[in-house]
């Protein structure tokens, strides 16, 4: 056990030290190492075996905090480190797939009213539907250019409402935003943020704000700073699925973006903000919690 701990640490901590703190020789330590068909050689080949088990199934889009999060819920592999999983993943050859290409959808060039940013870059919130931020984002199916709106509760960062159209008229916000609020019927009071495009501060966009009694919150003009979490939520659906499929139909790319939102993103993909939990995970322990109270 004293030499699985040292070989567990062994990228944070000199062995040598940790031989001297646990009272055990270094040369004892080697060839326990080298031993043929150690107890160590089989757990760093079951190890192997389950990243890339993991690796697959997140369809080469994570790394190694998330493929230390996902072992770490296993009692076999709960105490492997991020260090020891990021070596055996290089040694293994496996790194996240991205890719780095992003264009401007926004157009806040424009007359209509905008409305001051309420929301100030506070990001992290109390409860669910507090705050839900929104953007717009493109993709090609076919030889033609489409867009996809998606609204993030920013509590769990879970996608409450999407929409992808071949417009970037207003329709296609608030086919989103109306599909948000019949998923999870907020309260009045809720914040709508976004940037300054005219599809969020269009009158029939700000009508069904007003319909609701929401407060609407707007990015400062050129800041994507203000909007970071759904910067991000593109950053991620863009570099690890966007750019590696070439969509025949709107039919294929919606089903695409299902399983990627609606299936991977939202209930199994782990978020470091909701403590390496999928946002599905991290509102039912939330609501499991205050039923238990």
């Amino acid at each position: 056990m004293k030499f699985k701990f040292i070989e567990n640490n062994r990228s944070s901590f000199p062995v040598k030290k940790m031989c001297q703190m646990l009272n055990v020789s270094q040369s004892g330590y080697y060839r326990w190492r080298k031993a043929p068909l150690s107890s160590l050689k089989i757990e760093n080949e079951r190890l192997d075996a389950r990243i890339k088990e993991l690796f697959k199934e997140h369809k080469g889009m994570v790394g190694s905090p998330m493929i230390t999060a996902d072992l770490n819920e296993d009692p076999e592999f709960s105490k492997v480190s991020r260090n020891r999983v990021a070596r055996h993943m290089k040694k293994m050859g496996l790194k996240c797939r991205t890719v780095k290409k992003f264009a401007v959808t926004t157009d806040s060039k424009h007359k209509e009213p905008v409305a001051p940013n309420l929301l100030d870059r506070q990001f992290k919130v109390a409860t669910p539907d507090t705050v839900w931020v929104t953007d717009i984002t493109y993709l090609k199916v076919g030889r033609k250019w489409h867009y996809l709106t998606v609204f993030i509760d920013l509590f769990s960062r879970i996608v409450v409402g999407w929409d992808l159209s071949e417009s970037l008229e207003r329709y296609s916000a608030m086919n989103a935003l109306n599909k948000a609020i019949l998923r999870r019927r907020p309260s009045q009071g809720l914040m709508v943020h976004s940037d300054r495009g005219i599809q969020f501060a269009s009158f029939d966009f700000r009508a069904i704000l007003k319909k609701h009694r929401f407060i609407q919150s707007m990015s400062r003009k050129g800041n994507c700073w203000d909007n970071a979490v759904a910067e991000s939520f593109f950053h991620s659906i863009k570099t690890q699925m966007i750019h590696h499929c070439k969509f025949k139909n709107v039919a294929e790319a919606e089903q695409a973006l299902f399983n990627y939102i609606e299936v991977y993103y939202n209930r199994r993909r782990k978020h470091s903000t909701n403590g390496y939990k999928s946002p599905a995970n991290y509102e039912a322990e939330c609501w499991n919690y205050k039923k238990a109270a």
